[in-house]
């Protein structure tokens, strides 16, 4: 597999004017690297975020939910089964809730029910006798559930952040990729559009003057250590919206104002609360809830961020520690099957990865098509038996392809091969029969070989170029790890070619080495490496405040090497 180092280019003007504005010089280099453009967006005030009143839908929902309210409507919430829509539902819930609202929720069993809002699902709501439907995460693709919702009497209210198809469902709609929406960050998640809703939803009520007979108006600056949780969680670009979110609630953690649900993450995945980080979202606290919609019931995961009080909320995030290491276990078993099935080294021109066994696990076949995906360089999709002769797959992409368009690509030039599908750029779901997986794979390979290139394929780290050795430091590496980096605001990393002094194992996967630049020596970890470094290497690394034995000291973690 190629590798290429490209390093970010840097607005000259923009950097300038951060460092102008107070901002640290290095800090002001990166965010200048990363589309920022002025100072107000290094800024996390509440009041910046852009209005509810320009995300179509929105303030419809609202008027909607406040009759609701008002006439003492049930209100049931149709959750997805992810992260994103785990913390968006109790998001829902809670913030409804707070507003008096009558609220339960429904989330559907992955291998019982499937995805979104299903005709069965609306038949068990009104089985209820619940007036009011609200989708959270999920509902754009639920032509079929909303108008059995509406044809047993029920109202509809989707919110949702996936791309649409050209016919979406007949009912108040908020989601920023609809037709139509100018809603300027298309990048919120699932928990985000709920937010926003709740937030139009109190401004209403407000108006209608409902807060004046006793029932205090709720803080739903109190959510946002969810919302932020479900944005990282769903590896949504972290736009300058989404930062603000993601920002604020790393405050409230960091401050322990947070839901007893996730201070019990917190402590079962051993991650210090107080130092808070989107890494700890997306690779501790996301993974764990997400193992309960992957093999077992995701209404685990949502009772868990609803608990009320630390005793409940440890007890059940204990379950879904216990269902994530089961995760990893079936994880790395069909990862090593898949990986038996496919050669060291790919065949040239082959530009994607299509893996089934009928013993797969529908629950981790997206885990395993990013695994491999990483593993590759190349978009994969896994999939795993469903029922009826169907298997239901998950796919994974690199920068250079949009999955979801090319699924929608197959689907056009092959009506009857792929049953169901959605998703984005980067990750996508579907539905084929099994007897078609070969033909699906030729379509697959066929049309993604007409929509990349090599540069496409080939593995490119995108750095932030070379790192003065007076800025490698524990404070700099302290001070970039408070920041909000993620998907679409990438973590910094820099490339630098160094000497390696000395070099020892770690483990049985792992080494240390000290590195020199200029005069200088550093500490460096070099994962999943048991080669040999030769003296001199060119590096794409991260700088660490790496704690140990209650020490903090700077590591540079390498995430690759090559001979110099």
């Amino acid at each position: 597999m190629s590798v290429k180092i490209h390093t970010r280019p840097v607005d000259a003007g923009v950097c300038q004017t951060l460092i102008q504005a107070g901002a640290d010089p290095l800090l002001a280099r990166l965010c200048a690297a990363r589309a920022v453009a002025s100072p107000d967006e290094l800024q996390d005030k509440l009041s910046s975020l852009l209005s509810f009143r320009d995300l179509k839908g929105c303030v419809e929902a609202a008027e909607r939910l406040a009759d609701a309210l008002e006439k003492r409507q049930k209100i049931l919430i149709v959750a997805d089964y992810d992260a994103d829509g785990a913390t968006a539902c109790a998001v829902g819930v809670k913030g409804l809730a707070a507003m008096g609202a009558t609220v339960d929720f429904l989330v559907p069993n992955r291998f019982e029910h499937g995805y979104g809002l299903t005709p069965e699902l609306a038949e068990i709501a009104a089985g209820q006798g619940v007036d009011l439907l609200v989708t959270v995460d999920n509902g754009i693709a639920s032509l079929a559930g909303v108008a059995k919702a509406q044809e047993l009497g029920l109202d509809v209210i989707v919110t949702d952040h996936h791309l649409p198809a050209e016919t979406v469902p007949d009912c108040i709609i908020v989601n920023p990729n609809q037709q139509g929406c100018t809603f300027p960050s298309k990048s919120l998640a699932g928990v985000g559009v709920i937010f926003y809703v709740l937030t139009a939803l109190r401004a209403v009520l407000r108006e209608r003057g409902y807060f004046s007979d006793g029932l205090p108006e709720p803080n739903l600056g109190e959510l946002l250590d969810l919302v932020a949780l479900g944005t990282v969680a769903d590896v949504v670009a972290l736009d300058h919206n989404n930062r603000i979110l993601v920002s604020k609630g790393l405050k409230r953690m960091r401050a322990g104002k947070m839901r007893p649900g996730i201070r019990a993450l917190f402590e079962v995945a051993r991650r210090d609360w107080r130092k808070a980080q989107p890494f700890d979202m997306g690779f501790a606290l996301g993974p764990r809830i997400n193992a309960a919609g992957r093999l077992d019931d995701m209404s685990v995961g949502i009772a868990c961020l609803l608990a009320d009080n630390d005793e409940e909320a440890q007890s059940l995030a204990a379950q879904l520690n216990d269902l994530n290491i089961e995760r990893r276990e079936i994880e790395q078993s069909m990862l090593q099957d898949a990986l038996n099935a496919f050669p060291e080294t790919l065949p040239q021109g082959q530009t994607t990865l299509v893996a089934y066994r009928e013993d797969f696990h529908q629950g981790v076949v997206g885990i395993v098509a990013s695994r491999l995906k990483d593993r590759f360089y190349r978009p994969t999709i896994v999939f795993a038996p469903a029922d009826n002769g169907e298997v239901r797959g998950s796919g994974r992409s690199i920068p250079g392809l949009h999955l979801r368009d090319a699924l929608d690509l197959v689907s056009k030039r092959h009506p009857d091969l792929i049953l169901k599908f959605g998703g984005h750029a980067m990750a996508a779901g579907l539905s084929i029969r099994e007897q078609d997986v070969a033909d699906f794979q030729t379509a697959f390979e066929e049309v993604v070989g007409g929509l990349v290139d090599q540069d496409d394929l080939s593995q490119t780290y995108v750095t932030d170029g070379s790192l003065p050795v007076g800025e490698m430091t524990l404070a700099q590496a302290q001070n970039l790890a408070l920041q909000v980096w993620g998907q679409g605001f990438a973590p910094p990393s820099f490339t630098d070619e160094f000497t390696v002094v000395r070099q020892q194992p770690m483990g049985v996967n792992h080494k240390k080495a000290w590195l020199r630049k200029e005069g200088c020596e550093f500490e460096a970890m070099f994962w999943r490496c048991t080669d040999d470094i030769p003296a001199r290497i060119r590096t794409v690394y991260r700088p660490v405040a790496n704690e140990w034995r209650n020490n903090v000291e700077l590591q540079l973690y390498i995430d690759y090497w090559e001979a110099a």
